[in-house]
């Protein structure tokens, strides 16, 4: 059974907005069945570890370890020359940055490039196994100027 967990809510968000620059209910941005790179989140043009965290949709547990795959878009301003590192998280019972619950995978890209590029990452075997509730899973995004 294909099972597909998108962003449902803003959690935590730390100097990100929508293209616009608007800031309120930013994930509807990124939670489009077919990707859309005219509407996207974004940090400011030279962020400091700035976070961005959305919950997911609820999916079943699957009873499997294959098959788990994160997908997303990424590209910076063209008009922001700096290098942008981007990180991307996979976690279980995220309540705040003080309390980021458990990290499942962690993906980092360095000087992430102006065009538009389809990212994921597939999880192990362990990291499926780890997950203990479907319904608590969140993506947790961290650009960055180093």
């Amino acid at each position: 059974m294909v099972q597909f967990a998108r962003p449902s809510v803003d959690t935590f968000r730390d100097n990100w907005e929508e293209d616009d620059g608007t800031t309120v209910d930013i994930f509807d941005q990124i939670d489009e069945v077919v990707a859309d790179d005219a509407d996207f989140i974004r940090t400011v043009l030279t962020p400091t570890s700035d976070v961005y965290v959305t919950k997911l949709t609820s999916v079943e547990d699957p009873q499997s370890s294959t098959g788990h795959t994160v997908r997303y878009r990424y590209g910076k301003d063209a008009a922001g020359q700096d290098t942008i590192d981007l990180t991307v998280q996979l976690r279980q019972g995220y309540v705040n940055e003080g309390v980021p619950g458990t990290l499942i995978h962690s993906e980092v890209t360095l000087n992430i490039g102006v065009v538009w590029i389809a990212g994921s990452f597939t999880l192990t075997g362990p990291e499926a196994d780890s997950i203990t509730n479907y319904a608590d899973l969140f993506l947790r995004f961290v650009g960055n100027r180093p």
